[in-house]
């Protein structure tokens, strides 16, 4: 399922974040942005989910326009996003088991014995063992656990889009590599749309197919990976290369 911003916009006050954005995410693969710090920071991914409003332009989801959609159309095309929180965004009083049944009891009529066997299915999916993890609350979990379980709440809804802020902020090195494998086992598995926001260059590499740079608002380099790394704008070197004095970060 693709997704296609067209000259979108976004105005905070006075401050205008975005500034014509064009991207276009392409189905089954993943595309990382990347951008200045401070430019923003997820207001792309909120805007696709309809978190937010644009300012001014429009965008797509498999050739539909979520910010056109009604409030019940607009219901209906969010059960098709996953969105994996920064944090993992997991309730506190909450066990794992009910965490991830959340979207699955709010959504559907489903029975207790199904939504039990859908979570325990999800949690594998994501490397968790249900036996162990299925009755712990979230500050029994650590950080790479937590968001594998909001993974795991994510796609319990089998969504054909997944949205991915800072997967791996905060995590070791070894948990962040795992978190990018699951983000690559997903996207081979469930066959799903994936835009992913980091600040870690070695993993988005690992996890990204497609790359887009976002500068002064607007998109000023898009393409595949390794034509991404060849990119000719100083901007993309200085950020690659760790050449911004503190400047470049992502977005």
């Amino acid at each position: 399922m693709d997704i296609l911003l067209k000259e979108v916009r976004k105005q905070f006050g006075e401050r205008e974040v975005l500034r014509g954005v064009n991207l276009h995410c392409k189905s089954g693969r993943t595309t990382v942005v990347f951008g200045l710090s401070g430019g923003g920071k997820s207001t792309i991914i909120k805007l696709i989910v309809r978190l937010i409003e644009p300012t001014s332009g429009e965008i797509f989801i498999g050739g539909e326009s979520i910010t056109r959609a009604s409030p019940k159309r607009l219901n209906e095309m969010r059960k098709n996003i996953g969105f994996l929180f920064q944090s993992g965004a997991l309730f506190d009083s909450k066990n794992v088991l009910e965490n991830v049944a959340f979207p699955l009891e709010e959504h559907t009529k489903l029975s207790r014995t199904e939504i039990r066997k859908i979570v325990c299915e999800k949690l594998e999916l994501v490397g968790l063992r249900p036996d162990v993890v299925l009755h712990l609350f979230p500050d029994e979990l650590s950080g790479g656990m937590k968001k594998r379980v909001g993974l795991a709440r994510s796609i319990a809804l089998n969504p054909r889009i997944i949205l991915y802020d800072e997967p791996t902020s905060g995590l070791d090195p070894i948990s962040s590599d795992h978190i990018t494998q699951m983000i690559r086992h997903l996207q081979a598995e469930l066959g799903v749309t994936s835009v992913l926001i980091s600040h870690d260059i070695k993993e988005s590499f690992k996890a990204g197919d497609d790359m887009a740079m976002l500068l002064d608002g607007r998109i000023i380099e898009y393409g595949e990976a390794d034509a991404f790394a060849q990119s000719e704008h100083a901007e993309v070197h200085q950020f690659l290369e760790g050449k911004g004095e503190g400047k470049i970060a992502l977005l």
